[in-house]
């Protein structure tokens, strides 16, 4: 079992460790985040907890009660099972709102805490006025929707497909509304309508100079935005088919689980304080994920890498959260970690990109294949018949009409280019128009 450090403590199930509690939840708030954990004692024991659910609800109650909100939306409650003994583990993520505090002391060095290795320690008066004053004030919740007429159908829809209900208190439940009683920002990203998007660009080659389709993903709910592209990338995710002399070789041009995660953290991610968009952009061998806005303040990178959570935008999190769309705090970046590394990681104060190189041999790269294994008349072909040839590579099952669309050709020029291809012998279909398939010939 690990030690104790500046993310992680232990805590007996007594009186004084639940009071004790309290300094702790402060100090990782005001911190990196970190997890502690009831039923185990300093040496790393497991301890019979007699009452799970009473301690669940009295840990709940005095964060509510005795910290400084939203200190509750920031952690998380769940049951463990160690040496056949339940234990509870509480996860804190860093908090957006510093300093944090005990309501008890207020805004003071006996009410704000950091962690300092293994320890909560007081903050000194100097350090609680500075990050005060660094803290950002311009959060979603507190600038208003530049538009007050919002209606939330959509997000009705998918809370109701989980099985819960919207009721006249949810635009406080989930903080969509300044103090004055009208809609803010956070809102507008999730009402039925707005103008908010997602740019989605495909280029034909790995630099910028020959844009293939450039589009926008937006003008409605987040979550809904989120799904729809969400739905482009399993298209775009194909699983691509080697034949050698031994075997055949099947596997995804890119990781899913870190795809969907790259794209899932620059939505919530995204600095939208500032009026700026996330983008995607395939390339023939890469994609990459941009999210603008550097870490949040108080987050390094190494906390960063490590999966520590303090989300940007609490307000969305929250949403997403409910609708089981993110499943664990802090999941994400090392889901990314573990298919690629931090070397797929751009950071800095304007935007994190991410950038997820395509399988080897496995690039769609249709014109840039080694020779012999493009036919020799791709190399005299023209613009739109190189488009339509990335395209059908990127995704053997598209159709006549998405061609037409993401090249921006009428259809029925695309259905003359495709038959000029076929005659070469480039390109064959496989199956019916309906259900078939294209393939680029050897």
């Amino acid at each position: 079992m690990n030690p104790e450090s500046n993310i992680t403590e232990y805590k007996r199930e007594h009186p004084t460790s639940i009071e004790r509690m309290e300094k702790d939840v402060v100090a990782f708030l005001n911190s990196e985040g970190g997890t502690v954990y009831f039923g185990i004692d300093d040496n790393g024991d497991i301890l019979h907890i007699p009452d799970i659910d009473d301690l669940q609800l009295k840990l709940k109650d005095r964060i509510k009660n005795n910290i400084s909100q939203p200190a509750l939306d920031y952690c998380k409650i769940t049951i463990e099972i160690r040496d056949s003994h339940y234990i509870v583990v509480l996860t804190i993520q860093a908090g957006w709102e510093k300093p944090f505090y005990l309501k008890k002391y207020g805004m003071t060095p006996k009410g704000c805490f950091k962690r300092a290795g293994s320890a909560s320690e007081p903050m000194n008066a100097g350090e609680i006025e500075s990050i005060f004053a660094k803290r950002v004030r311009n959060s979603l919740k507190n600038i208003p929707s530049p538009r007050q007429d919002l209606t939330f159908r959509q997000l009705n829809i998918y809370y109701d497909g989980k099985g819960k209900v919207l009721n006249d208190y949810f635009l406080l439940n989930l903080k969509l509304l300044i103090d004055d009683g009208k809609f803010n920002y956070a809102a507008y990203l999730l009402a039925d309508e707005n103008d908010n998007s997602v740019k989605f660009a495909k280029y034909a080659d790995d630099t910028r100079a020959d844009l293939i389709s450039n589009e926008e993903y937006g003008c409605c709910c987040l979550v809904k935005i989120f799904e729809r592209i969400s739905d482009r990338l399993i298209a775009e995710n194909t699983t691509f088919t080697k034949i050698t002399m031994k075997r055949r070789l099947s596997r995804k041009l890119i990781d899913t689980a870190a795809l969907r995660e790259a794209v899932l953290n620059a939505l919530l991610h995204n600095d939208y304080a500032n009026f700026s968009y996330p983008k995607i952009e395939f390339f023939s061998n890469r994609v990459e994920i941009t999210s603008m806005g550097g870490l949040p303040y108080g987050l390094s990178e190494e906390a960063f890498f490590s999966g520590a959570s303090n989300p940007r935008n609490q307000e969305l999190m929250r949403v997403f959260r409910d609708l089981g769309v993110v499943e664990e705090l802090g999941s994400g970046v090392p889901r990314i970690l573990k298919a690629y590394g931090k070397e797929v990681f751009q950071i800095n104060e304007s935007f994190i990109r991410v950038t997820l190189p395509f399988t080897k041999d496995f690039e769609a790269t249709v014109l840039k294949e080694s020779p012999g294994e493009v036919p020799h008349s791709c190399l005299n072909l023209g613009i739109n018949e190189k488009k339509i040839l990335a395209l059908i590579s990127g995704n053997p099952n598209i159709t006549a009409q998405e061609l037409s669309r993401d090249i921006g050709i009428s259809e029925r020029s695309v259905r003359y280019i495709l038959a000029n291809l076929k005659q070469k012998n480039i390109i064959h279909r496989k199956g019916s128009d309906r259900t078939g398939s294209w393939e680029i010939l050897n």
